[in-house]
C-alpha cells in the first residue's frame, strides 16, 4: 500500500530546507483565535545560528510558516467586518500561510482564490485551509489570472519597493483592493487611502523591530 504524507509530515519535509531541525506544529493566532495554522515551531528559531545555517534560512526563508503581522491583523479586520468580502469573489494574492483567505471564506466570501508564486506556500494554503475546515482555489500567478475579482487582498507584499507597481497591477485586476503594510514610509499611491493602523506581531513572534509592528490598512 501506497505511503501518504499528512499534511504536517509534508510541510515539515519542506520547512527542512531552512533549518534541518525545524519542524510545524498547529498554532493559534492570538490576535485572531478563530484561525490555526501550521507554523513553524518557536523554539527552532530561538537558538544562535551557524553561517551554514543562516545561508540556508536566506536561501529558503519558508515566509509560508510565519504568520506575518499583516496577515494576522487582516485576517481579524476580515471577521470584524464581514462585508468587505461577503458573497464576493477574493484573491488573496501572496497569500503564504493562506491566513487571510481562510478569513474570506469564514466571512462568507462567495469564491476565495489564494495566489503565491511559491509551490511549498501553495501547500500550506491547502494544509491549512483543511485545518480550518474551509476550502478554497489555489492560483500560483496573479499575471496569469484572467477572470473577473471583485475583492482583491494583499498582506506583507510590498518589503521591496521594486514590488511597489504591484499596486497599480491590483487595480488592473479589481476595483476593490485591500492592502496591510507595516514597511512603506510615506504611503502616497492615489487613490489608495489609509483606513486604519493597528499592532500587531508575527507569529511566532520574531522580535522584530517596534516599526514594524504597526500595520497599515489601505483601501481603493
Amino acid at each position: 500500500m501506497a505511503f501518504r504524507m499528512t499534511s504536517q509530515q509534508t510541510l515539515n519535509h519542506c520547512i527542512r530546507n531552512m533549518l534541518s531541525d525545524a519542524s510545524v506544529t498547529a498554532q493559534v493566532l492570538p490576535q485572531c483565535p478563530e484561525i490555526r495554522l501550521w507554523l513553524v515551531e518557536p523554539q527552532a528559531m530561538r537558538r544562535p545560528f551557524s553561517q551554514q545555517e543562516i545561508l540556508s534560512i536566506q536561501n529558503y526563508p519558508a515566509y509560508w510558516a510565519f504568520c506575518w503581522a499583516s496577515g494576522q491583523i487582516l485576517a481579524r479586520e476580515i471577521l470584524a467586518n464581514p462585508h468587505w468580502v461577503k458573497d464576493k469573489k477574493v484573491m488573496d494574492f501572496g497569500a503564504g500561510s493562506g491566513v487571510v483567505a481562510i478569513a474570506c471564506v469564514m466571512a462568507g466570501a462567495r469564491e476565495v482564490i489564494a495566489c503565491d508564486i511559491d509551490p511549498d506556500a501553495l501547500l500550506a494554503c491547502q494544509a491549512n485551509a483543511e485545518l480550518n475546515n474551509v476550502s478554497y482555489r489555489l492560483h500560483p500567478d496573479l499575471f496569469a489570472f484572467d477572470e473577473p475579482l471583485d475583492v482583491l487582498i494583499a498582506a506583507d507584499v510590498l518589503y521591496d519597493r521594486a514590488n511597489l507597481p504591484l499596486l497599480d497591477h491590483f487595480r488592473q485586476k479589481a476595483t476593490d483592493v485591500l492592502v496591510a503594510d507595516s514597511r512603506v514610509k510615506n504611503f502616497d499611491f492615489p487613490p489608495y487611502r489609509a483606513i486604519g493602523r493597528h499592532e500587531s506581531f508575527t507569529v511566532p513572534d520574531l522580535d522584530e523591530l517596534d516599526e514594524f509592528r504597526w500595520v497599515n490598512l489601505y483601501r481603493t
